[in-house]
Parts: C-alpha cells; structure tokens; sequence
C-alpha cells in the first residue's frame, strides 16, 4: 500500500507541475509519463481539483486545467521613510508564506528583504505595491515601485552610454549606486536563489532561471516608469541560501566572502554584432578586479575575434596575475582564439 501511495504522489506532483505548461494536453503526457490510462490520470486530476488544488474549464475536448491560487494578495506602502523591510516581513509576508520548509522561508527572507529595501533605499519613489501568489506548486511575489528606474539609474550614476550594458554589470554582482549603503550583493544573489528571477524597468528586462544555462536576457518591452521586480519558488525548493553563497566563495576563502563571479560573454553584444573588438572586451571586464576568480561564460557565442580574446586572456590575465580566469562552454572556434591569446608570449 505504501508504494501504491507514493507513485500517486508521484503521479499527481507531475500533474501540478507540469499542469501550467500544458494546459489541455495534461492528461494525455501524464499518460504517456507513467504508462496508466487516461481513466487513472483523470482520477488523480480529479482528487486535485476536489482538494482545491486545481481549477478546469470548458467543455470536455477543449478544457484546460490550471493551478488554482491558494492565496493572492496585494498591498500598497508609501516610501516615505518610514518603511522597514523587516517589519513588512514579519507582519505581512511571512505569516501569509505559511509554513514551508525552512530553506524556503530563508530564501524568500533573503530576496524579499533585499528588494524592498533595494526599492526603499534606491528607487527615489513615493511607493510601492507588493503583491503575493501562493499555488501548492510555489509561490510567486512582485514588487513594483514609481521610481527613477533600476538601469536607467545605473546608467546615470555609472556614466554607462546603453541600459542594456546594466544588465552586463548586474550579472557580475558587487554593483551598487550608494556603496556607503550597500554592498552591492543583493540583486546577484537573489537572482540565483530563485527558480525565476526577473527585473523589468523602461525597455530592459533581466532574468535569471535557475535550472538553465541561458542564464541572463533583454528585450525590449517597456515599463514608463519605475521597477518591477518578480521572484518564484517551489514551496519545496531544496537548495539554501547557504549554498548560493559557498558557490560564489573562492576555495581558498575562509571568511565567506563574495570572491568569484560568472560572467555572461553575450552580453557584451548588442543586437547581432560580434565580439571582435578590445572595447568590447573592456566593457566585459569592467569592476573585474573585484574578484579573486573569474568565469566567462560563452554560452550563446559563436566565435570572438582575436583582438577580444587577446584583451582579456592575455592583456588583462598579465596585468592581473592574482585574478583566476576560467572559460566555459566556448565553442571550437572561440577555443581556438582563446588558447591563441594564452599562449601568445610562448617561447
């Protein structure tokens, strides 16, 4: 019986997770998933709709199923100088979370508390509206303030001549616009905490997802005013903060500190260009010598030229003898060029 009852919790785990992708074709993956028939995944659907897990609609070839929220809430606070992150926490947002594992309540304590403030303490906006979904699949927070505008600040205070090349700073992490107030960790770590993690401020949207390797996007789809930030989680993620944290920290480092980075290479492109040019690659490197170990990721490059390559594998690697650089994920051509610039000064 035990095992009859864990393959229909295995069964109806897949239903919810699977139900948003596939709203009308559930039936029939689950089905070919678990080899059962349609009868047997219609009782579990069933069992999920009668414990007000699930919502359906329509008639019987064209319905569709979906999560159905277990709570939608939505409160608007005055930035007035008076908000306390923390305060709004215990009040407001923890007791509504409910009672998840306590890696999970770590993490969303972790990232709501740090966009709040981020929201309180840079945004220069007269409020800000939370809002909180929560399916038993995992739970969903918003906030969206009438601020300045998270890259357009950026952008502004760093002198940088695109908002899109924000996005580039962000993904290295230690990036702050008041570094008497911050350390600039926030962003970086909240956007690899969460299953998904998306900023969306002006035309520029940013985003992180946990379990692909595409790790940050822009596109342009407009916001007029402010920040809209966004996190999701499964209410039975099982990954903690601390390890986040232990992944950014260099082998050697016994204080924890925030000594290693990923960065994304694509985003030192705009539009179709190629990377072929050294001010490309110093606009890669910019605040690189913050970190004790680097990783260019170059997923999503095709090739890079030889002057790119040479600035930062060979210029900037000599210049910069205690910084570790490493490369991922670079395609045969972008190896070739890469090893060309190493081994340049090679008797």
């Amino acid at each position: 019986m035990v095992g009859v009852r864990k393959r229909g919790e295995e069964i109806r785990r897949f239903i919810l997770e699977q139900v948003q992708a596939h709203p009308v074709e559930i039936a029939k993956i689950t089905s070919e998933q678990f080899d059962i028939s349609r009868q047997a995944v219609n009782r579990h659907i069933q069992q999920l709709i009668s414990d007000g897990l699930m919502t359906v609609e329509g008639a019987t070839r064209s319905r569709r199923y979906a999560l159905k929220p277990l709570l939608k809430w939505e409160q608007k606070y005055a930035l007035d100088g008076s908000l306390e992150e923390d305060r709004v926490w215990r009040t407001d947002i923890a007791p509504r979370l409910g009672n998840l594992p306590k890696n999970v309540l770590d993490i969303w304590h972790y990232g709501f508390t740090e966009m709040l403030n981020n929201a309180i303490d840079h945004s220069s906006g007269t409020s800000v509206i939370i809002y909180m979904e929560k399916t038993a699949l995992n739970s969903k927070m918003s906030l969206l303030d009438d601020g300045e505008g998270i890259f357009k600040k950026i952008k502004r205070i760093m002198n940088l001549d695109d908002e899109r090349h924000a996005i580039l700073e962000l993904s290295k992490g230690k990036l702050t616009t008041d570094p008497s107030k911050h350390s600039g960790e926030g962003v970086f770590f909240s956007s690899r905490a969460f299953d998904l993690f998306q900023i969306l401020s002006g035309d520029v949207y940013f985003s992180h997802q946990i379990d692909t390797k595409d790790d940050w996007i822009f596109d342009g789809v407009g916001l007029d005013r402010g920040t809209l930030v966004s996190m999701t989680l499964s209410n039975t993620a099982q990954h903690s903060m601390k390890e986040i944290f232990d992944r950014f920290t260099s082998d050697e480092d016994d204080d924890f500190r925030f000594t290693k980075t990923v960065v994304p290479v694509r985003l030192a492109q705009y539009g179709d260009e190629m990377l072929v040019s050294r001010s490309q690659a110093k606009r890669l490197l910019g605040r690189i010598e913050k970190f004790k170990t680097v990783i260019f990721d170059f997923t999503g490059v095709g090739t890079i030229g030889q002057a790119f390559a040479d600035e930062i594998f060979r210029v900037f690697a000599k210049e910069h003898p205690k910084i570790i650089l490493i490369h991922i994920n670079a395609s045969p051509d972008t190896q070739k060029m890469i090893s060309r610039a190493i081994h340049h000064d090679d008797p």
